[in-house]
């Protein structure tokens, strides 16, 4: 059974007991409806569709990103080292399920990247007025190679999170020998990921 986080929390990934040849990081969403009452719902425009992206960042021992190539997005999918991978870009987050993927075969990923930071942000949230505080049913969960759920940290949007349009969500991290999923949860009001990874800059 997974193990249900919440922020601030973490969770050894035990080579024991789970198959982490790879793993699926998988993230959700949905849009929480507007109260718009019955003459809204009859000739009320439909909400604009929320378009999430998730970002991978791979630090080294300084928390620093080596390269520019060690950040993984729509527009670079796939990592150099051939360890990490997205698998695509919803841009709807309609559907059951995971709305995007990113793929890690933690036992080859090179010595030194040591920590691996998943971000989502909305893609043009400033300009067309969206926010995080209107995303509901937000999830990050981890999946073992043999399709088992290890963990799960969901986020609900609320009023702390108007104005804040990308979250650092959780992290992969090295430790004692293995791997170790915490939970983070930080919301960012910029839309734009690189202004997040900007401390992460060597």
């Amino acid at each position: 059974m997974a193990v249900s986080l919440g922020k601030g929390q973490g969770i050894s990934l035990r080579k024991a007991d789970n198959n982490l040849s790879r793993i699926t990081i998988g993230l959700g969403w949905d849009v929480a409806e507007p109260k718009r009452g019955l003459l809204g719902s009859l000739f009320g425009a439909k909400p604009e569709d929320y378009d999430l992206d998730a970002i991978a960042l791979l630090l080294g021992p300084d928390d620093k990103l080596p390269g520019r190539e060690d950040v993984v997005f729509y527009n670079a999918q796939h990592h150099p080292s051939g360890a990490l991978w997205l698998t695509g870009d919803n841009r709807t987050g309609a559907g059951d399920g995971d709305d995007e993927q990113i793929i890690v075969k933690l036992d080859q990923l090179p010595p030194k990247y040591t920590r691996i930071l998943f971000l989502v942000a909305i893609y043009e949230g400033r300009a067309k007025r969206q926010d995080f505080s209107k995303v509901a049913n937000a999830f990050i969960r981890a999946v073992d190679a043999d399709n088992k759920e290890m963990c799960r940290f969901n986020i609900s949007g609320d009023a702390g999170m108007a104005e804040h349009c990308s979250l650092t969500f959780a992290e992969v991290v090295r430790a004692d020998g293995g791997w170790k999923f915490n939970a983070i949860g930080t919301p960012h009001p910029s839309d734009r990921f690189v202004d997040v990874m900007r401390p992460y800059l060597a």
